[in-house]
């Protein structure tokens, strides 16, 4: 790539403003639909660099147009911090209590402002790029739904993000052709029955037997509906009913979620639950209600983006600098921007030399020089992709 040696010369003039933005978001984190305080720092950093921001109304989440053309492409990234309390000894240790970027969103963020400051230095990119500084990442729903009625996506012709990882070092990006992250939905199941003594259980309905039947049954019997070959997770983390040891509770709750890959299945998943528990109780008398709440879809990575963005990564960080990730059952909520616009979600190395932290982790933290190779990443490949 031509432009290697100017990208990488300006990613390192900007630089030192831009790990600044990271750890002034990191110290001062707020919860998705209140992030008011970080919206305004990347409006105030990108007309630093000369790039206007376009704050939403009400304050949380912007977008900024850097170039000018019919051909246009985005990049989003989010803004949102979690209700973790912060256990890392660092001088940009959240100040707000309970909460903290323990996802990476802060460097999502500020190196969004990286690639548009370097952007917007460059004499003529061919075309237009969108950056979208989207709010409430980690809620269902998420923010991506409002700002894709807002039609913040409308009329470009690809999108990437970045999600740092981990398990890659700095220099290093993850990509994955098809599904990368899986829908995550969430579901309750009421169970009613008239009750009784737990010496008797042969005169009522015993609940508690037929939500055990339901926990143990349900996903093995919607396994045996689908091809054997795609992924599925339904996991029950909520059980509650009953508060005595001889008495059979007139109602049981049951909550999970359901997390796939395959748009097909998440579509067909609340008729498929509703059937299989409908099967699994009606021989016992009990009655039960589905209470089904979407999260967001797969996320599907476009084949012509991945191949575009792994040369141009390839380019500009080194020929072993893209690497080949996995798949993950976590969703992300980039997905409903991919509903409507091919694009692919990017794992970029973040990965803190000798240690071995997950993500939403109290001790979450990442190698800063993920941030200015995400910086040259992201604007080679979104010059690949307006050519």
């Amino acid at each position: 790539m031509p432009r290697t040696a100017e990208i990488k010369h300006l990613a390192r003039t900007v630089l030192p403003r831009i790990v600044a933005l990271r750890r002034e978001i990191h110290a001062d984190p707020e919860l998705g639909w209140f992030e008011t305080s970080t919206t305004a720092r990347v409006a105030a950093a990108l007309d630093h660099f000369g790039v206007e921001a376009n704050v939403r109304e009400s304050g949380l989440g912007a977008t900024a147009d850097v170039g000018v053309g019919p051909v246009a492409v985005g990049f989003r990234a989010d803004l949102d911090a979690l209700p973790i309390a912060e256990l890392n000894d660092v001088p940009y240790r959240s100040g707000n209590v309970g909460v903290m970027h323990a996802c990476g969103h802060d460097a999502h963020t500020a190196i969004a402002v990286g690639i548009a400051a370097v952007m917007a230095q460059l004499p003529d990119i061919g075309g237009r790029v969108r950056f979208i500084f989207q709010p409430a990442e980690e809620k269902i729903p998420g923010g991506a739904t409002e700002l894709c009625a807002e039609g913040v996506h409308a009329g470009l012709r690809s999108i990437i993000g970045f999600h740092v990882d981990p398990t890659l070092r700095p220099g290093k990006v993850g990509l994955r052709i098809g599904g990368i992250t899986g829908a995550s939905d969430r579901f309750r199941i009421h169970l009613s029955g008239p009750g009784g003594h737990t010496s008797r259980p042969h005169q009522t309905v015993d609940l508690v037997y037929v939500a055990g039947r339901v926990i143990t049954d349900m996903p093995e019997a919607i396994r045996h509906t689908i091809d054997p070959r795609e992924p599925l997770a339904l996991v029950f983390g909520l059980v509650d009913g009953g508060n005595a040891e001889n008495v059979i509770p007139t109602e049981v709750t049951l909550g999970g979620t359901a997390r796939m890959f395959d748009h097909d299945l998440w579509r067909d998943m609340p008729k498929l639950i509703e059937k299989a528990v409908g099967e699994l109780v009606q021989s016992s008398g009990a009655r039960f209600e589905l209470e089904y709440h979407r999260g967001s879809p797969p996320t599907v990575n476009d084949e012509h983006v991945i191949h575009t963005v792994r040369g141009a990564i390839a380019s500009a960080l080194g020929a072993d600098a893209d690497v080949d990730t996995h798949q993950s059952l976590g969703s992300e909520d980039f997905a409903w921007y991919l509903e409507d616009v091919p694009g692919a979600l990017l794992r970029l190395g973040s990965g803190i030399a000798g240690r071995t932290v997950d993500l939403h982790s109290a001790t979450f933290d990442i190698d800063e020089a993920a941030i200015e190779s995400g910086i040259i990443a992201g604007t080679a490949s979104l010059l690949a992709l307006l050519q």
